[in-house]
């Protein structure tokens, strides 16, 4: 696993590659300054202090990553979970960052309270999901139902519900947590990808219309993450494809991805929250693979 996220992971310091040797100088390999040098670049700012964000499926994985690194930014951190226990493990590691976490207890299947949730949020976190393996002719038509409604439809209504509020103030950031299989397709997977598309079209659509008012809309495609969620696949994927579990990762979840490993939350997160800094602010309406070279196929 990646390093624990700590407050002084918040703000690069002067060893950075953002640093004072990061452009040509005095002491450059150029031995001399040039009025037509380029700018100094700017460090990019992680600090989100007065920010409040939203995450959504918070209390594990990649949504408490991200609820994490936004709270060591300085964020008010809406956590969003319906496993309570979950969420009261998330607040006692939140303790003590720069920001605040303040869990929530919500099913997203309750659309109006979703809706709900999201007022007066400046940055949303679409994340939560779920996961069933099964093929088409198998696949149980309530499941798929639920599937589309916590990861397709409960977006919508969270990104309706925060849009007034970030309109109004001229500034908002939604980042979509989606997946190579918002790119790509999978055998088996018929809902999952289904919502994953569905996730890429809304947030698209979310960035044209909030341009106007300095809303910004994003995706971010990881491969198969290091979770709970890909963890419990394993054995589905091992009975749909008929072979061993131990064989599964290597042969079945990492097959198209050139780097052969699982990406960390951890990581997932520093894409988050990159794409909540000034310097991402011209970022919209894209999909931020994190895929290991899969769609480089």
């Amino acid at each position: 696993m990646s390093a624990p996220i700590t407050a002084l992971d918040a703000v690069p310091g002067p060893d950075s590659a953002s640093g004072p040797d990061f452009v040509s100088g005095p002491d450059s390999v150029s031995g001399q300054d040039s009025p037509a040098a380029a700018p100094r670049p700017r460090p990019v700012v992680l600090d989100l202090t007065g920010r409040t964000a939203l995450v959504t499926g918070a209390a594990g994985g990649i949504g408490r990553a991200c609820a994490l690194r936004l709270a060591a930014a300085g964020a008010r951190v809406r956590a969003v979970d319906r496993a309570a226990e979950g969420l009261e493990t998330l607040a006692e590691e939140a303790a003590g960052l720069p920001g605040s976490l303040e869990p929530r207890l919500l099913d997203l299947t309750d659309l109006d309270a979703a809706e709900a949730a999201a007022d007066g949020a400046d940055i949303l976190v679409n994340n939560a999901g779920l996961q069933l393996v099964r093929p088409i002719q198998e696949f149980p038509p309530d499941v798929f139902h639920t599937v589309l409604t916590v990861m397709l439809e409960a977006p919508f209504r969270l990104v309706r519900g925060a849009l007034p509020h970030m309109y109004a103030q001229g500034w908002g950031r939604i980042v979509n947590i989606s997946s190579v299989h918002g790119l790509r397709a999978s055998a088996f997977k018929s809902a999952y990808v289904a919502a994953k598309h569905g996730l890429e079209g809304l947030s698209k659509t979310a960035a044209l219309e909030g341009a106007p008012h300095g809303v910004t809309s994003n995706c971010v495609n990881p491969g198969y993450v290091r979770t709970p969620l890909v963890e419990r696949q394993i054995a589905d994927q091992a009975a749909a494809h008929g072979i061993p579990p131990e064989r599964v990762l290597s042969e079945v979840l990492l097959k198209d991805s050139a780097l052969k490993r699982l990406i960390e939350p951890d990581e997932v997160a520093e894409a988050v929250l990159y794409l909540c800094t000034p310097q991402a602010s011209f970022i919209t309406g894209t999909s931020l693979a994190l895929d290991g070279g899969w769609t480089a196929h």
